[in-house]
């Protein structure tokens, strides 16, 4: 491992390197030269004295806020001479798992496209390209025929894999804890125990005023003073719904500026030229679930324009640097037609699953520019959501998530759980649905914001798996009653009557460890 001062000096050289050669860092060399022909300026003090003008001029803020992002996203240094796949997934068995699991994904998608006999991509003739131009803003009132196309895998199907994961290292291991494990997760990672989380939460107090639940809670001026970091810091405690956009966009670090509108209609463009089979898995998806959402079917067009565009979006690739998936590539006709070459595909590297669509409906009520919307979701999805469907250690990926949530259960409801087990009512079972969709679509719109602000002011995935936890604790006494997976399905199929501060502000600090 290297030492505080190493790491530090490597993680500055990866920011200056990834910062160079974007638009900020170009507009940042323009300010700094016409500062020069400032009067104020001198010689002698040129270094303060232009540091000084972006300061006030607001320069300095933007860079920090790139910064702030830049640290969010990149992870942390690993050992110098540790090939890459270590550094994205430590553990050999979790990579072989991932690698496993695309095969699977993408033989799915092979095997679509044969059977069906459709082409994983075509140009789109000209009258085609010119009718989906005029109805880009009505896509949903289009009724393609979707009935042969299947989603290439559901959360279930990904469940299964979760539970068939072993460290081979345990495989003769007396260890207890293993041994003794009830619920479905079998491997053994870190995770923090409630008296932890309180250190880690403790905005969540109930000492604590939250947005949500105590109206008079204070609205300081992060949004004028754009500031990422007093943003995020500001959200532990739930965001005002006139300002959630602005906070939201500030701790992203998204803007509509002319380059992100720009970047928009080139991915608009694409769509509009080239057709490809995953935009039928995306418009599948979108019938199957938001369409048939009450709270999200009237956005219907926005989710396949931001949708269809993110497929396009080679800029996702970057994410792979440090998610331990990697992106799947098929073989295509070269242009001359003479040879086939692997190419990624989708462009994006990521291929729609049943209920993908649900990670941007949320998004459709705070931002009415499909622009700014389509860059709130994509940041939204290389910081937290990939981690929600690919296999790794990591400790707010989906099986850490899913581990925690066993954890909470046994230890603070250990006779529910041992219940709910024998009658054959494994509560993972019931809860993977809401922790792989981060919720979205079970609980109400506004609830579900309120989750999504502690997600982004905590810069963590883990309080959905002890939101999830909080659940179960809530309708345990019903659940104690039920006899079968379905009745117990059945006690928790509406949580859109929930509150989630309350359920999370008592299970965290109201239970007795």
């Amino acid at each position: 491992m290297m030492d505080e001062s190493a790491e530090l000096s490597l993680s500055i050289t990866q920011i200056v390197q990834r910062l160079k050669g974007t638009h900020l860092h170009s507009q940042l060399e323009k300010q700094a030269k016409e500062c020069l022909h400032k009067p104020e300026i001198k010689l002698e003090t040129l270094k303060d004295d232009v540091r000084r003008l972006l300061k006030a001029s607001g320069w300095e803020r933007k860079l920090q806020n790139a910064v702030y992002r830049e640290l969010h996203i990149l992870p942390p240094p690993g050992h110098p001479r540790a090939p890459p796949e270590h550094t994205k997934e430590p553990l050999a068995y979790m990579r072989k798992a991932q690698v496993n699991w695309e095969k699977r994904i993408l033989k799915s998608l092979n095997s679509m496209c044969t059977e069906l006999g459709i082409p994983l991509a075509r140009k789109r003739p000209v009258p085609e390209q010119n009718e989906l131009t005029n109805k880009w803003n009505e896509m949903g009132t289009d009724e393609p025929d979707l009935s042969k196309f299947r989603p290439v895998y559901a959360p279930k199907d990904f469940l299964e894999v979760l539970v068939g994961l072993k460290n081979p290292n345990n495989e003769r291991s007396e260890d207890l804890t293993v041994r003794s494990h009830w619920g479905l997760i079998q491997v053994s990672l870190n995770g923090r125990d409630i008296p932890q989380m309180r250190e880690m939460y403790p905005e969540l107090g109930l000492t604590y005023g939250q947005l949500g639940i105590d109206d008079h809670t204070h609205v300081p001026p992060v949004v004028s003073e754009q500031d990422s970091a007093a943003a995020q810091q500001y959200s532990r405690q739930g965001c005002p719904t006139g300002l959630r956009a602005q906070l939201w966009s500030l701790i992203l670090h998204t803007t509509n500026d002319p380059e992100a509108i720009t970047h928009y209609e080139q991915l608009k463009a694409r769509v509009i030229h080239h057709d490809l089979l995953v935009d039928n898995l995306i418009y599948k998806d979108v019938k199957l679930t938001a369409s048939n959402d009450d709270y999200y079917f009237v956005f219907e067009d926005y989710l396949y324009q931001v949708l269809l565009c993110f497929s396009r979006d080679t800029a996702v690739l970057e994410h792979f640097n440090y998610n331990c998936a990697s992106p799947p590539k098929s073989c295509m006709q070269s242009k001359s037609g003479s040879e086939q070459c692997a190419v990624v595909y989708p462009p994006n590297g990521v291929i729609p699953f049943h209920g993908f669509s649900m990670y941007v409906a949320p998004l459709c009520f705070l931002y009415n520019e499909p622009s700014k919307l389509y860059s709130v979701f994509r940041e939204m999805y290389i910081r937290y959501f990939f981690r929600l469907h690919s296999v790794s250690s990591h400790p707010f990926g989906i099986v850490s998530l899913c581990l925690q949530f066993e954890r909470l259960l046994q230890t603070h409801l250990p006779q529910l759980f041992y219940h709910l087990r024998e009658i054959g009512a494994q509560p993972l079972r019931i809860a993977f649905k809401w922790i792989v969709r981060a919720f979205s679509g079970y609980l109400s719109t506004d609830q579900l914001l309120l989750l999504w602000d502690r997600i982004l002011g905590y810069d963590s995935l883990e309080i959905v798996a002890v939101l999830a936890a909080a659940v179960f604790a809530f309708r345990a006494e019903n659940l104690m009653e039920v006899t079968s997976l379905a009745s117990a399905e059945a006690v928790l199929a509406d949580l859109s009557t929930l509150k989630v501060m309350p359920l999370l502000q008592i299970f965290l600090f109201a239970t007795s460890v």
